[in-house]
């Protein structure tokens, strides 16, 4: 294994975007539009953007070409976290072996039954399910977990989908992952310079640098057709970071002919025994991560961007418009806390404390549509061939009438009230499609919800 992430060229990159480039910034913004991403050596210019009016110029394209390409759609899931017993020393951690304390769990299958029923009792479909490394969290373990959380039953709901965020293995373990039925598997680098991640990760597995970076080549080379990447922002130079997660996309595009379906942008938030995560050694401010994340969807335009809930509820509006297309919502970030309550000994500050429906509310009330579709997994649309269908536009045909079902299912179920008031936005949204006979199966399907039936999609 070789490091593909180049620190001299990515340094390099940087220091010549900062010599008197910026005027390239405006016909960069335009090509943009284009939807055919942009090169790290486009993205370092427009990282070092500065001028309010360039600024704005930014986040105008970033939300033209999210909604040209996700229109008003934004997928939600919640993360179920089975194991925080880590067998890492990580210093931004709160669930680092260096933290000693008598809430370290490992769930076992009743207890992931009772989380996975108080999560769809709150009207979820996806799941991420997340664990620290821990040696007990064997592919066994997982294939068993998977199979329980498929299994239950809540109402008139069910979990359709499973991503899963849990620590590099092997090629046959992943295999056998990929057997369970998840979708994405994400393995996030957390810091792409390696001086910087030696002084993080201490001890442990997850000190190898290069194993972590190899994580998503070996879910892809097993089959997975879908992976996630990210950094955690605030532990180097975020423009640094930025350049890598693009390197690391395009590595991938060469070697498995896809990028990465989703990129992750956590950014550091206090966790229990760590100074670090209290004091982030390079501090995001909340433009820098406006700027982050607008950048990133004007690169990779097809690429899915997740936000979790450690922004809070207005910086997370925000963020929404300008470029995000997946969020977290009503997180709990310890094992067995959404049946429990209990929030002690979490990985991090959740800084969005509201619940799924006030989430669902507020994002209808902005304009929109929460979806909790899930049929791309289910139909074979994954990987180059969900690519395939992005990249000319034609997945909007599947998209938005999935959206727009998921999100009336939701309110049949599970808040009724809203539904009266959503109405003639989702009818809008409904006389935007623009193949005739979709939107009217659309409206067929709709009916059928109302009539008793259930998990209707494309």
């Amino acid at each position: 294994m070789k490091n593909f992430i180049y620190e001299e060229k990515i340094s390099a990159i940087l220091d010549d975007s900062q010599r008197g480039h910026s005027d390239h910034a405006e016909s960069i913004l335009k090509k943009a539009l284009n939807l055919k991403g942009l090169s790290p050596e486009e993205a370092a210019i427009l990282l070092n953007c500065e001028a309010d009016a360039l600024l704005d110029r930014l986040y105008t394209t970033a939300r033209q070409i999210k909604e040209e390409i996700y229109g008003k759609r934004l997928v939600l899931f919640a993360p179920l976290y089975l194991s925080n017993r880590c067998i890492n020393s990580c210093s931004y951690c709160g669930f680092s072996n260096r933290i000693t304390s008598s809430g370290k769990r490992l769930l076992d299958m009743q207890e992931i039954r009772d989380e996975t029923k108080a999560l769809i009792s709150q009207g979820h479909k996806r799941l991420l399910l997340v664990s620290a490394e821990d040696p007990e969290v064997s592919i066994d373990y997982l294939q068993d977990a998977i199979k329980t959380v498929y299994e239950t039953k809540e109402g008139n709901g069910a979990i359709r989908r499973i991503n899963v965020n849990v620590a590099p293995m092997r090629k046959s373990d992943f295999k056998k992952l990929k057997g369970t039925g998840i979708g994405t598997y994400q393995s996030f680098q957390e810091t792409y310079h390696t001086d910087t991640y030696k002084q993080l990760h201490t001890s442990g597995p997850k000190s190898d640098y290069l194993k972590r970076l190899y994580a998503c080549d070996n879910a892809q080379s097993a089959g997975i057709d879908d992976v996630g990447i990210g950094a955690l922002f605030g532990l180097h130079d975020y423009k640094y970071e930025v350049l890598a997660i693009l390197f690391h996309a395009i590595h991938l595009e060469e070697v498995f002919g896809v990028g990465p379906h989703t990129i992750s942008v956590p950014r550091l938030e206090p966790a229990q025994g760590s100074e670090i995560a209290s004091h982030p050694p390079s501090k995001v401010s909340d433009n820098e991560l406006k700027k982050i994340i607008a950048v990133l969807r004007l690169s990779v335009p097809y690429t899915g961007i997740i936000l979790s809930t450690r922004e809070n509820a207005g910086l997370r509006k925000e963020l929404c418009h300008l470029g995000v297309s997946q969020v977290s919502a009503g997180s709990r970030t310890m094992p067995g806390s959404y049946s429990s309550k209990d929030k002690s000994n979490a990985q991090f500050t959740v800084s969005d404390n509201r619940s799924l429906s006030e989430v669902v509310s507020d994002l209808a009330a902005s304009g929109f549509i929460p979806s909790f579709c899930t049929s791309c997994y289910r139909t074979g649309r994954t990987g180059e061939d969900f690519m395939d269908l992005a990249k000319p536009g034609d997945i909007k045909n599947y998209c938005q009438p999935n959206a727009i079902l998921t999100f009336e299912e939701y309110l049949l179920d599970y808040d009724p009230e809203l539904a009266q008031r959503v109405k003639p936005h989702i009818l809008s949204e409904v006389s935007r499609i623009p193949d005739h006979k979709i939107r009217e199966a659309t409206l067929g399907k709709m009916e059928s919800l109302i009539q008793g039936k259930r998990d209707q999609f494309f």
